[in-house]
């Protein structure tokens, strides 16, 4: 009969191991799951900055092939916000090519306010009207090097 003494505490004791590795199983999983959603979180955002280049370009095309440009995007007589042409009413007036450097140096911004380090953009012309916008940032979670793009074609 005193053999069956403390065999309720190694009952206790293996279920407290069986739950402590279960707990570090969810905790693992949590944090897997917040990762993967800041990626889809700024891979959204890229898409959203994508069709808003786009969008601008389409209400612009005489000056579509200004879009194509190297960064850095400047605006005209400098390369500040304060500089920047407001072309939002009748008497102050953009050309198409002063209104494109507009639309880039803002989009250009946006990039860099809404995605993470190294968030950079292009825009490519191709042959017929197409246009390839490209977006690319770090998801360096690791530490690897990672960098992710996205990539848009679209045609005017």
């Amino acid at each position: 009969m005193m053999l069956n003494k403390g065999f309720t505490l190694i009952e206790v004791l293996v279920a407290v191991v069986i739950l402590a590795g279960g707990l570090l199983g969810l905790a693992a999983l949590q944090a897997s799951s917040l990762s993967n959603n800041y990626s889809a979180y700024n891979r959204s955002q890229a898409v959203q900055l994508a069709y808003d280049i786009a969008d601008r370009m389409r209400a612009n095309p005489t000056a579509a092939a200004n879009y194509a440009a190297v960064p850095p995007y400047n605006c005209p007589k400098g390369g500040t916000a304060e500089s920047c042409p407001a072309c939002t009413s009748a008497a102050n007036v953009c050309t198409p090519i002063e209104l494109a450097q507009k639309d880039l140096f803002e989009w250009n911004n946006n990039i860099i306010a809404v995605l993470p380090v190294n968030g950079s953009g292009i825009i490519t012309a191709g042959a017929n009207g197409v246009y390839t916008v490209t977006i690319s940032w770090s998801d360096d979670k690791k530490n690897l090097g990672d960098n992710v793009s996205f990539v848009m074609t679209f045609r005017l």
